[in-house]
């Protein structure tokens, strides 16, 4: 449910901000005033397509927010954890930007979102209902989902559980008619695969082991090299002929001597004495070294063949080992899907078959329950054509069963079918051509659908065009009544609609330094009957129309 709403720099509207309440709100005002406008407003909170055209001229931006009360739908709050949207407080903050530059910036309780996830959002928000919207009613190829959305919840979850068997039986049929149409290549396919899958195995490659070869490369490449160097260190530090660690040891023996006369000296003398054992140590090591250090000729030859098999490996299938074995377990796992040998083809295609029936025979069964769903739903739109005096209407929901087609809905292709004339043929509802009718057949087809859609506000943008008299009576009361429970915000020219709103605001339009503006004001119940004699009798209002705008209100319940 819409709690408050926030419209800045939005076309005639310079600032405007309201607060709405559950149950029947009538907006009404003159012609031209800007009732539509903040319809407009709405809908591009629930996700509609802007244009800088709404921007308030010499502005640089328009600024819409709304508050809504959050969804109770499960499947709501999950498209809120999808996207990562925070709904700790049962509120719903939507902002939203539009940009003298065309830019369209989309917030959601602080997060930004695209276009498109605001409209998923919106969708759970706000159904906005007009006289030349006409929306799913109108349209023949939404009027199965239509059906669908009256069903019982066991229907619905079954249509769920179908829709997911023939996603899958579907992707299964490409597979093989992929096969089939180009069998040769495929085989080849799997032959390539198989043969960069073996040789990869074969390698047996180790995640660290090049770097560790590399390693082991440098150091038998540079073999004598070490040997040399190793050589000549131990000559230098332990050789017969001009000892170093000897005259070191000499050097120590003398410092040590008179490390005692000064602090100075007994630093010197710690730091030598240190000198010598380390360089004993490296001594000792060196020579450890050159008694292990031997040539293994044959051990580089292997070294530099196995680095050679991990270079052309990485040029085939990935820039690293760690890549090479990712790709390996990618065709391991398509070789598992698709393992094309001998009769595998004609075994996909046994099982392709039993899969059509399985998706075929549930097909069958959801086309059973819609025709029970449509019956009902016939029996109720008909009820509620007579409680708008279109007691002599015909309505059909018409399956097409000639056109039977698996598709992801099941086989059936159906459209609604009506008259309003006895003894005239039934037509498409989208043929319908008087406004009036058109007007009483939205509204009852929004009466039965309104519950079974959920949806938390709904607008009627003037759909009550073309009636007047009883029929417009009849219309108010099954606006007031879809409000039950609920939120409906009703754009009405109709003085009998406007009195059967719970409540009621007045849109004007002024003239401040040249410029137009539009105010928005909610009217008490005196304000009320001054508005609704006016609707009565246009600019003149009389003693008696004061006094029949009284009577309506007292009729409506909406003063004592």
């Amino acid at each position: 449910m819409l709690l408050e709403l926030s419209i800045e720099n939005f076309a005639i509207i310079k600032q405007l901000y309201l607060t709405f309440h559950k149950g029947m709100t009538a907006l009404t005002g003159e012609t031209g005033a800007g009732k539509s406008i903040i319809i407009d407003a709405m809908g591009l909170l629930a996700g509609g397509r802007g244009s800088t055209d709404y921007i308030r001229q010499g502005k640089q931006k328009c600024v819409l927010e709304g508050l809504f009360e959050l969804p109770k739908h499960s499947s709501f709050k999950v498209l809120l954890d999808d996207l990562g949207i925070d709904q700790r407080d049962e509120l719903l903050i939507i902002q939203r930007d539009i940009t003298s530059s065309g830019k369209s910036i989309c917030r959601v309780n602080g997060r930004i979102v695209t276009l498109g996830n605001l409209k998923k959002i919106g969708a759970y928000l706000v159904d906005i209902q007009g006289q030349n919207e006409h929306q799913d009613l109108l349209q023949a190829e939404k009027h199965l989902q239509l059906v669908d959305s009256f069903g019982s919840q066991s229907f619905k979850d079954q249509l769920i559980d179908y829709q997911k068997k023939y996603d899958a039986y579907r992707e299964f049929e490409k597979r093989v008619r992929a096969i089939q149409e180009n069998e040769q290549s495929y085989i080849q396919r799997i032959d390539m695969l198989n043969f960069q899958k073996k040789e990869i195995e074969e390698a047996d490659l180790q995640i660290d082991e090049e770097e560790k070869l590399v390693e082991e490369r440098d150091k038998l490449a540079n073999f004598q090299k070490i040997v040399d160097a190793f050589a000549k260190s131990h000559e230098i530090l332990a050789g017969e002929s001009g000892n170093s660690l000897d005259g070191i040891g000499e050097a120590a023996q003398e410092i040590q001597e008179v490390a005692y006369l000064d602090k100075e000296y007994e630093q010197i003398n710690e730091n030598v004495q240190n000198a010598y054992y380390l360089l004993q140590d490296a001594a000792g090591e060196v020579s450890n070294i050159l008694d292990q250090m031997e040539l293994d000729e044959g051990r580089l030859e292997e070294v530099n063949a196995r680095l050679e098999v991990i270079r052309q490996l990485k040029r085939k299938y990935g820039e690293s080992i760690a890549a090479v074995l990712s790709y390996d377990e990618k065709i391991s796992a398509e070789l598992e899907q698709v393992d094309v040998t001998g009769n595998k083809l004609e075994e996909m295609q046994t099982a392709l078959d039993q899969k059509h029936q399985n998706v075929w025979e549930i097909a069958e069964s959801l086309h059973t329950q819609r025709k029970q769903i449509a019956q009902k739903l016939e029996k109720d739109i008909l009820q509620e054509l007579s409680d708008l005096y279109l007691e002599n209407t015909q309505f059909e929901v018409r399956f097409f069963e000639e056109k039977k087609e698996l598709n992801r809905n099941g086989l059936d292709q159906l459209e609604f079918y009506l008259t309003t004339n006895p003894g005239e043929p039934l037509k498409p509802l989208a043929k319908v051509a008087s406004g009036g009718e058109l007007s009483r057949m939205l509204l009852a087809l929004k009466s039965i659908f309104s519950k079974a859609q959920e949806k938390t506000s709904i607008v009627f943008d003037e759909v009550d065009t073309g009636v007047s008299g009883r029929v417009a009576q009849a219309i108010a009361e099954k606006i007031s009544g879809i409000a039950y429970g609920s939120q409906v915000l009703c754009i009405t020219h109709l003085p009998q609609v406007a009195a059967a709103g719970d409540y009621q605001y007045l849109i004007s339009k002024e003239v401040q330094s040249g410029r137009t503006k539009t105010t928005v004001q909610e009217i008490d119940t005196t304000e009320r009957v001054q508005e609704i004699a006016r609707m009565l009798s246009g600019a003149e209002i009389t003693d008696l129309t004061m006094e029949n705008a009284k009577e309506m209100l007292t009729q409506a319940g909406k003063i004592a």
